[in-house]
């Protein structure tokens, strides 16, 4: 798969532990690949890394197999962005900038902007200073993905939206995923990276801890279970056996258990001969997944997420 975007041990160290350090990643044409990490965690350095706003202090940074500090006039040509941090030019209205913006980029045809307009709800026809945060956030997605080009860097694009737009914005994303777009897009909220990207890179502290694979992280064949007893006799027994226990909660009779899809009907054999109050599946996903991860980094000594 070509590698449209390309992130080799970029490292800009700000001092105090502040920055981003010997960062490794690659975006295939096509993909949507998200970043996710708490406030501080280098997602917005990295981004302006790969926009071209910044120099890296080493490393380096290609989009298209251009330099993106080198060579960022002309990879802008062919990215859109949504910085995370909205700043307008002194224009009065949406629709004024808006109309710059298509003037900018020899937009001739506005049916686009204007359905997208009409999906998101905005009225750009609305002072741009006095715009709330989410009308902000609603007239830079538009001028965002109406210039139709073909990567799309997204830095926390939902920031500000209200559910049901951002559910009509993730839709977006969808869409223009089925027509190709390249995409990178940061976010806090793992359920919306789950629903549309393809890999995910978790940054922590400057660095990236893990890079998962969303579809093989849904299709895994490991399963995990909690399970509760109805005495402390049975839960010490079951204890005893060979089982992988992922989290164990003594004062409730409760562990939980990690096992193969081949295992399944072994545990529940062995759960008949014992009295169990309950047994839940303990869905995998993307937070859980990296939560652990994190916590081994860490060692578990402290919350994550």
């Amino acid at each position: 798969m070509e590698e449209v975007i390309k992130v080799e041990h970029l490292t800009k160290d700000y001092g105090g532990g502040r920055g981003v350090f010997d960062l490794n990643f690659f975006v295939t044409k096509g993909e949507v690949f998200g970043f996710v990490g708490t406030n501080g965690s280098g997602k917005t350095t990295t981004i302006r890394h790969i926009m071209g706003f910044i120099k890296p202090k080493t490393g380096k940074v290609t989009v298209l197999g251009l330099d993106s500090w080198k060579d960022s006039c002309e990879i802008k040509k062919n990215v859109s962005y949504i910085p995370g941090e909205i700043a307008f030019p002194d224009l009065n209205t949406g629709i004024a900038f808006l109309k710059a913006q298509a003037e900018l980029l020899g937009i001739k045809d506005m049916t686009y902007a204007d359905e997208l307009i009409k999906r998101l709800q905005l009225d750009p026809s609305a002072n741009l200073k006095r715009m709330s945060k989410g009308m902000k956030q609603k007239t830079a997605i538009v001028a965002a993905l109406m210039a139709d080009k073909d990567i799309l860097i997204l830095d926390e694009p939902t920031t500000g939206l209200d559910p049901l737009m951002r559910e009509t914005f993730l839709e977006l994303i969808k869409e223009e995923k089925k027509r190709g777009k390249t995409i990178l897009m940061s976010s806090q909220m793992f359920d919306e990276l789950e629903e549309t990207c393809d890999r995910v890179a978790l940054i922590y502290n400057g660095k990236i801890i893990d890079i998962a694979d969303v579809n093989a992280l849904k299709n895994s064949t490991t399963k995990s279970f909690k399970i509760e007893f109805l005495n402390k006799e049975d839960y010490l027994k079951f204890k005893r056996l060979k089982y992988t226990i992922v989290r164990d909660q003594e004062k409730y009779f409760q562990v939980t258990v990690r096992l193969d899809d081949s295992e399944i009907n072994k545990l529940f054999k062995t759960l008949s001969k014992y009295q169990v109050k309950f047994i839940s599946e303990v869905k995998n996903n993307l937070e859980k997944h990296f939560t652990e991860i994190l916590k081994k980094e860490l060692k578990g000594g402290e919350d994550v997420f």
